[in-house]
C-alpha cells in the first residue's frame, strides 16, 4: 500500500535498499499503530522517536510524516534541536555556569519554555492562529531569525517531535562522582557541568516528556558504534568536500562525543525499559529485534 512512497523515499534520500525491507515489515506496522493512537486521541497526540546519532531518527520521522499526510492527517514534525539556545545564550551559560555550555546538545541547552509553549498551543484544538515553530542553522551555530521559522496551520492531527535524549528518565544522582571519560575528568574536575546536566533533565524536560504518547526508540548497538557511525561520516563527507574548517579529525571526533556518552549510555541502558516501541540495531543500521509492534 505505501511500497511507492517507501521505495520513493529511499531514493530521495540515498537510502541502501536494505531500508525497504526493514520499512515493509516494521515501519508500515508502527504507522498503523499511530493511525490507531491518532484515532483514539482526543487531542494531538504526540509520538517521540529517540535514538542516538546515526540511529535513523530523522528518517524514520520524515518517512512518518509522508506515509500519515497520505491519510489526511495534518502532521507536526520537529526535532528538539530545533528549540536549541541561541548561540549568545550558550556563551552566556558558558561564561556564567560552565565553559563545556557552549557546545550544543545536552539538556539544559534547549529553550523548554518555548518547546512546552508550543506544544502547549498545537495541543488545543480549537486553536486556529497560524502557530511558528523555531529551526536552527547548525551551520551558524544559531537559531533562524523568525521569519524562517516553521509555518504551521491548526489544528494538528498529530505531532511527532525526534532527539537523541527524548524520553530520557532523570539520571541517578549518585552516579555523578566518577567521570565516565577524560572530557569530564579533565574539563569538568569538580562535576559542576554534570550536575547542572541532570538537574536540567529531570526538572526541564520531564514535563515535556511526561506528555509524549508513544515513544519510539532507535537501539545503536553500543557507545563505540554510535561513535564508529559519525566517524565514518565524518569521512565520507571528507571525501565529498576535501579539507574544511568544520570537519573533525579522529581525535577531535573522539572529544566532542564524550559530550554525549554519559546520557546516551543512560538512554542505551534504560529506554528500552520505557519505550513503546523498540527497535533493535545491528552495526549496519539494520533492525534486527522489535519489541512493541504485535
Amino acid at each position: 500500500m505505501y511500497s511507492q512512497i517507501i521505495k520513493d523515499f529511499i531514493n530521495g534520500e540515498s537510502l541502501p535498499l536494505s531500508y525497504l525491507v526493514d520499512a515493509e515489515k516494521y515501519f508500515i506496522p508502527l504507522v498503523n499503530l499511530i493511525i490507531n493512537k491518532t484515532n483514539q486521541s482526543e487531542t494531538a497526540p504526540i509520538v517521540g522517536i529517540s535514538g542516538a546519532q546515526g540511529t535513523g531518527k530523522t528518517s524514520l520521522s520524515e518517512l512518518l510524516e509522508k506515509i500519515l499526510k497520505t491519510k489526511d492527517l495534518n502532521v507536526v514534525k520537529f526535532s528538539i534541536d530545533d528549540f536549541y539556545l541561541t548561540k549568545m545564550e550558550r556563551q552566556s551559560l558558558a561564561i556564567n555556569v560552565h565553559p563545556l555550555l557552549q557546545t550544543r546538545g545536552i539538556p539544559g541547552t534547549h529553550d523548554t519554555v518555548l518547546l512546552s509553549e508550543k506544544l502547549d498551543q498545537l495541543a488545543k484544538p480549537d486553536n486556529n492562529e497560524i502557530i511558528q515553530v523555531p529551526r536552527f542553522n547548525k551551520a551558524s551555530d544559531d537559531r533562524y531569525s523568525e521569519k524562517e521559522w516553521q509555518i504551521i496551520q491548526p489544528p494538528a492531527d498529530l505531532i511527532i517531535i525526534e532527539g537523541w535524549f527524548v524520553g530520557a528518565p532523570p539520571l541517578d544522582i549518585n552516579s555523578l562522582e566518577e567521570p565516565v571519560n577524560e572530557l569530564e575528568a579533565a574539563e569538568d574536575i569538580d562535576g559542576k557541568w554534570r550536575n547542572f546536566m541532570t538537574k536540567q533533565l529531570e526538572e526541564n524536560y520531564q514535563s515535556i516528556f511526561d506528555q509524549i504518547e508513544l515513544l519510539i526508540f532507535l537501539k545503536a548497538p553500543s557507545f563505540e558504534q554510535i561513535f564508529e557511525w559519525r566517524n565514518l561520516q565524518e569521512k565520507k563527507l571528507r571525501k565529498r568536500v576535501g579539507h574544511s574548517q568544520n570537519l573533525m579529525s579522529k581525535p577531535q571526533l573522539a572529544r566532542f562525543i564524550q559530550h554525549y556518552e554519559r546520557l546516551t549510555r543512560h538512554c542505551l541502558r534504560n529506554l528500552p525499559k520505557k519505550a513503546d516501541v523498540v527497535f533493535d540495531l545491528n552495526e549496519k543500521h539494520q533492525i534486527i529485534s522489535c519489541l512493541g509492534l504485535d
